[in-house]
């Protein structure tokens, strides 16, 4: 019997850095994975997204850029190199993943691995044909894009056709034109780059704005921005189908084709608990996610989830809090997590950077709010390099308990700045507290603290 102190299933940015912190604390940790290290995240979404935005993001600057002196000629994008290079990137991290579990002595075994009961007091885990044992089980199964069942979607994943995020990042020739269904993060990243390349992109959105919960005037903005740029919108229509060469969808003013070379689907993500044996230990769950509470512990003792498959906020950054949590109270030390205080950031151009509660969530919840909008142009970094921009910061106080409960960023650099905003909501320090804080200048974030002033 191969037996460990603590079994991991899924190296993901929630289940490596478990095992990782685990055998720091001494215990003998065994961690399972199917594809490749670093999970979704690290091999189809969050860093080959960046890269690839990256990328986009200096061709803009390359051939926009007049008004800053700078001019250039004969400016090219090569999309093959810029997915050449994003694949050398996630190599090159995913390698570092797998020295870091090699250092801590955590013993990987790369297959698919599935919960197969107990036996002699210890959760048994199944992985092509061999059997491994544990006193304690940390699921960490990730999630996978959902593929509704529209007439003609089957198919044109079948074809190449229609992609999601994962087919369509080792996609190396860029197409003419491209529909994205779906408005969601995922959805408005991609559509970003490919906008940004000179890709014709419309969007279909189910919903009368993009951007999901985003605070509704980010939402504007970033709408805005990108219909200058070329990108259409089409918001509160519904796909019926998808044919060769057209998405068809239906809205306020009838039923309409949108011809397209290709397809990026992007409705959603869900927990991808299936297959994993989760029944055999009694583990509940809702709509296909792990139940647990803020430790992470799900209904069944010495059984925890984390990261995508506990289905509560579906983020690499989430997903290592909640590694830390796991591990601490398996480690006897107590400790739980705070959702609210998770910053959230669309990486889009211009950034969208989010944490806590927007003023109608947070009237929604019962609080008595005050809430202050700031525009970027506030902060002389933001004026000097930004030509024309819209950006915004807006801050929430609860004024009954005369604490920031929420901060809401649109322009450069929000995914940065978005970290001191939601240390001022985890630590619910009052705002003349918050106003001796001394922020660099000259610096973009300084607009947080403009911002703090008028609450």
């Amino acid at each position: 019997m191969e037996a460990f102190d603590l079994i991991v299933i899924g190296g993901g940015p929630g289940g490596y850095l478990a095992a990782e912190r685990a055998a720091q604390g001494g215990l003998k940790v065994c961690l399972f994975e199917k594809r490749a290290l670093g999970g979704v995240c690290l091999n189809e979404g969050c860093i080959p997204t960046k890269t690839l935005l990256n990328s986009a993001k200096l061709y803009r600057h390359a051939t926009e850029s007049e008004n800053f002196g700078v001019k250039s000629e004969n400016v090219t994008f090569d999309h093959a190199q810029v997915i050449k290079r994003k694949a050398k990137v996630v190599k090159t991290l995913v390698g570092g993943v797998g020295m870091t579990m090699s250092a801590n002595k955590v013993n990987v075994v790369s297959a698919p691995a599935a919960v197969n009961g107990r036996q002699d007091g210890k959760f048994k885990v199944s992985a092509e044909g061999k059997d491994y044992f544990a006193d304690r089980l940390i699921l960490a199964l990730g999630s996978e894009a959902v593929v509704p069942p529209i007439p003609g979607v089957k198919e044109g994943v079948e074809s190449g056709f229609v992609m999601t995020n994962r087919e369509i990042l080792d996609e190396t020739q860029l197409p003419k034109t491209l529909a994205v269904i779906g408005g969601g993060v995922i959805g408005l990243e991609m559509a970003c780059y490919f906008a940004s390349v000179g890709v014709k992109v419309t969007v279909i959105e189910m919903m009368p704005k993009i951007a999901g919960p985003t605070d509704n005037d980010i939402c504007k903005v970033l709408q805005s921005e990108y219909e200058k740029r070329g990108m259409v919108f089409k918001l509160s229509a519904k796909v019926l189908s998808v044919k060769p060469g057209a998405v068809v969808y239906e809205d306020k003013d009838g039923q309409h084709e949108c011809p397209c070379d290709k397809v990026l689907l992007s409705v959603g993500r869900r927990a991808a608990t299936k297959n994993a044996g989760l029944e055999s230990i009694g583990v509940e769950m809702n709509r296909g996610a792990i139940v647990t509470d803020d430790t992470l512990a799900t209904t069944v003792p010495n059984v925890w989830a984390v990261g995508d498959c506990n289905g509560k906020l579906m983020l690499a950054h989430t997903a290592y809090r909640e590694a830390e949590v796991a591990v601490n109270n398996i480690l006897g030390k107590k400790d739980r997590i705070n959702y609210n205080s998770i910053p959230s950031v669309i990486y889009t151009d211009p950034e969208v950077a989010s944490v806590g509660y927007t003023k109608e969530a947070a009237e929604k919840a019962g609080m008595k709010v005050k809430e202050v909008n700031v525009p970027m142009m506030y902060a002389g970094r933001y004026v000097a390099e930004v030509d024309g921009g819209k950006g915004f910061c807006k801050i929430v106080l609860d004024t009954d308990k005369n604490r920031v409960v929420g901060v809401h960023l649109v322009g450069s650099y929000a995914s940065e700045m978005i970290l001191s905003a939601a240390m001022m909501v985890d630590t619910e320090l009052p705002p003349e507290r918050l106003k001796k804080f001394v922020f660099p200048h000259p610096t973009v974030c300084e607009v947080i603290r403009e911002a703090i002033f008028k609450l």
